[in-house]
């Protein structure tokens, strides 16, 4: 399981849309910055030091193992996690429990799907 982590976190980082969003000439800081940017989450100390130090002293991140890995600490960072796992349930509801789309009457636009997150987020993910 390991290793088809490791291989395609290294594939998506090798891809030319990848590449060309976060080239490798950005230093290790913005690149990490900018995937937890990207990401919506905002890092502990620890867990931003631990992402660019994927990179050793290195000025630039054209290291692909390196690229890999830095993703890797972002994509499954706790805070993220439980960021999408709350978007996914709110969605899963409407499409099983009210078998309709969160935009689609009675609703016009999202407004009752971001109450419901918002409402699972206030509460810390506790939907019982």
């Amino acid at each position: 399981m390991e290793n088809n982590k490791q291989a395609v976190a290294s594939e998506f980082v090798q891809r030319s849309r990848f590449t060309a969003a976060l080239p490798t000439t950005l230093t290790p800081q913005q690149f990490v910055n900018q995937l937890f940017a990207n990401a919506g989450v905002t890092p502990s100390a620890t867990e931003l030091a631990a992402a660019i130090g994927e990179f050793g002293s290195a000025t630039n991140t054209t290291d692909t193992a390196a690229r890999a890995r830095a993703l890797r600490r972002v994509a499954e960072n706790s805070t993220l996690n439980t960021q999408e796992f709350n978007r996914a349930f709110v969605l899963m509801q409407y499409f099983g429990y009210l078998r309709r789309n969160p935009n689609t009457t009675p609703d016009s636009d999202y407004t009752g799907y971001d109450f419901w997150l918002t409402k699972l987020n206030q509460f810390n993910g506790n939907f019982v």
